[in-house]
């Protein structure tokens, strides 16, 4: 079923009925957005990676979606097509859903924003982000990204940013680093920039991953993501399975590690190395991670 969006909405849906499709609209109680994206900024699949597993662990429903004409350019994001036997089955094209979960039938919904990063029209696509969180009362959204960088398996480190000094402060106590950069960005930040102006509270949470686990799921930055967030939504996340999983990988890692004379010298010098730019890039209260690393990295790859 599609809805009517005019009828339903309001004349505010009018100018996205091209862009947005609902299949109900919920009745929501001081629900918060998480947004997770496929693409640049998900460095280990964990954007998408943590949004996938809260959809599962909460049981949420997808409730609308993005149409994707306007924004994926398919020659550059293909659909992915399944045949069997000589029929086509089903194409599936790159988009973005929303979904919705009451994790505790007494505290507030929780809205996930799953999503292909849009090739085109930015701020036309944060727009329709944001309307949406307008017309369902999301105040506060929290924007999940991962880069690579020079740290180790073992560290585990997540920078922030936030829309004010009062938000950060409530993350002093998490262990989480304030974020400095300057370079290209992703759709996390066009977001979350565009949110400000609206006046929308924000947080922006970067997980830094080790290079040399490329082609791994890193289950410990997930489990300590999830419990991150959940701590700040005010909502409970079983997330044991991840430490479960990740016990027996970080164990599998390091036999390789051992095992390896080169890989462990390289690991050896990354320590070093770390120890040297946790030194040279933190502020003397050590709360500050400069992203030059980041940049840099991104640059080799492309």
């Amino acid at each position: 079923m599609v809805l009517d969006i005019n009828d339903q909405w309001g004349k505010t849906s009018t100018m996205h009925e091209n862009s947005l499709q609902f299949d109900f609209l919920p009745e929501l109680n001081d629900p918060l957005l998480i947004t997770g994206f496929s693409g640049w900024g998900n460095a280990l699949d964990i954007s998408w990676g943590i949004a996938d597993f809260i959809i599962r662990k909460l049981d949420a429903k997808v409730f609308g979606h993005i149409i994707p004409d306007q924004f994926y350019s398919f020659d550059e994001k293909r659909p992915t097509v399944e045949i069997k036997d000589g029929i086509l089955q089903k194409v599936e094209h790159p988009g973005g859903s929303f979904y919705i979960s009451n994790p505790d039938e007494s505290s507030r919904d929780i809205i996930i924003f799953r999503a292909v990063e849009p090739s085109l029209r930015w701020l036309h696509f944060s727009d329709i982000v944001l309307s949406v969180c307008e017309r369902f009362g999301v105040k506060t959204i929290i924007c999940i990204g991962s880069v690579f960088d020079n740290v180790l398996h073992t560290d585990n480190v997540i920078s922030a940013l936030a829309s004010d000094n009062t938000l950060l402060n409530t993350l002093d106590k998490e262990a989480v680093r304030y974020a400095n950069y300057t370079g290209p960005g992703g759709i996390h930040s066009v977001i979350s920039h565009e949110a400000q102006k609206r006046g929308f509270d924000f947080i922006n949470l970067w997980c830094h991953c080790p290079q040399y686990l490329q082609g791994t799921t890193h289950f410990g930055m997930l489990c300590k993501l999830g419990n991150l967030i959940s701590r700040i939504g005010g909502f409970d996340l079983e997330t044991d399975e991840l430490e479960i999983t990740w016990q027996e990988v970080s164990r599998q890692i390091q036999d390789i590690i051992d095992k390896n004379p080169e890989l462990k010298g390289m690991i050896d010098n990354l320590k070093k190395e770390s120890r040297k730019d946790s030194e040279e890039n933190r502020d003397k209260h050590g709360k500050i991670i400069n992203f030059d690393r980041f940049q840099k990295n991104q640059k080799r790859k492309h």
